[in-house]
Formats: C-alpha cells, sequence, structure tokens
C-alpha cells in the first residue's frame, strides 16, 4: 500500500536522510557504503513536546539537491517550515521552499522526533523484512509509512485496502498471473 499523494505535509517538517543496509567496517557516512541504500525521510511536527503527524520516506541514490527535489515536490508543501541538518544538498532548494531553515544535526538531537521515527523504520525492518534488496526496499517504506500515517484509524485500513483491490485494474505478472496493485 502506497500513499495517494494528495495531502502534502506541512505545518513544522523535520527532514533528513538516512542509510538502510548492512555494516561495512571502516565505512562511515554518506558515501563509500556499497551494500547500503540511502533514503530521504519527513515527519510533520506539532510540538516540542513529541506530538507528530504524518511521514513519508523515498530511496534515493545520492544525497543532492537534484535527489531531493522530487521528494520535496510529491510531499512536501511549498508554505511549510522544513527543518533540515546542514548539509549542502538542501541550499538550493531554498528558491522554492522559503521557510527552508538548517540547523545543525547535533548527532540527531536536533531533531530527536525525526531521529526516533527512522529508528523505529529500521527497527521494523530488521524485525519483519531482515533483509532489503534496493528495488523492493521503497515498497517496505511505502506499507510501514501507510500504516504509520493511519495509526488512529486502525479500523479502517483493511476497509481501504478491500477498496484499492475492488476499483483497481488488474496487472500481469510473470508467467501472466493476474494481480491487483495497491
Amino acid at each position: 500500500m502506497a500513499s495517494s499523494r494528495k495531502n502534502q505535509l506541512g505545518g513544522k517538517i523535520q527532514i533528513d536522510e538516512f542509510l538502510i543496509g548492512q555494516y561495512e567496517e571502516g565505512k562511515v557516512g554518506r558515501s563509500g557504503n556499497s551494500k547500503k541504500k540511502l533514503v530521504i525521510v519527513a515527519l510533520e511536527i506539532f510540538d516540542e513536546k513529541g506530538g507528530v503527524g504524518r511521514a513519508y520516506a523515498q530511496v534515493i541514490d545520492r544525497a543532492s539537491s537534484k535527489e531531493f527535489r522530487p521528494f520535496f515536490e510529491n510531499y512536501i508543501s511549498k508554505d511549510a517550515h522544513v527543518i533540515t541538518d546542514v548539509w549542502k544538498g538542501y541550499l538550493p532548494l531554498k528558491k522554492d521552499y522559503s521557510n527552508l531553515e538548517q540547523i545543525p544535526s547535533d548527532k540527531g538531537k536536533g531533531m530527536q522526533q525525526l531521529h526516533i521515527h527512522i529508528m523505529n523504520i529500521q527497527g521494523w525492518l530488521r524485525g519483519i523484512h531482515h533483509h532489503c534488496s534496493k528495488d523492493r526496499l521503497q515498497g517496505y517504506l511505502d506499507e510501514y509509512h501507510f500504516r504509520y500515517n493511519r495509526r488512529t484509524m486502525m479500523g479502517s485500513i483493511f476497509d481501504l485496502l478491500l477498496r484499492r483491490m475492488v476499483f483497481s485494474e488488474p496487472k500481469r505478472l510473470h508467467n501472466n498471473i493476474l494481480t491487483t496493485a495497491v
């Protein structure tokens, strides 16, 4: 299940990127990790006491403004107050997102709610999927955030899943097996 992308995140939003994958000795940071996948994530923040709203994540190849832009255009309202770390890849986005503020991450202390969300994603992936190939990771992130964004209305998730299955066009998979894409 994936988001309909009808409602962009608004208000105060924290955005950061993180790596998913196995540990590689001597490899730290955004580059040089051949076994890891890079993900950008955004989380709505309601108050400083830890109130959070919806969230979205997307697999990206590099931490650059060129890779960030499609994520911003799909999920972030232009009026939002966007908070990121001081990574230079966010600087070109200030032209279109005038309320973009960069703060030092301080090992996650600068955006504590977002880093708790990231740890929850990583824990869920380890506990449920154990291994994530790059071509399946986006689907896992979509499923996680579909559930996360509906955590206050759990009773409606099954109904929504059924509606999407009934009203979607069948798609052919391997060996001409029909399925529905939800």
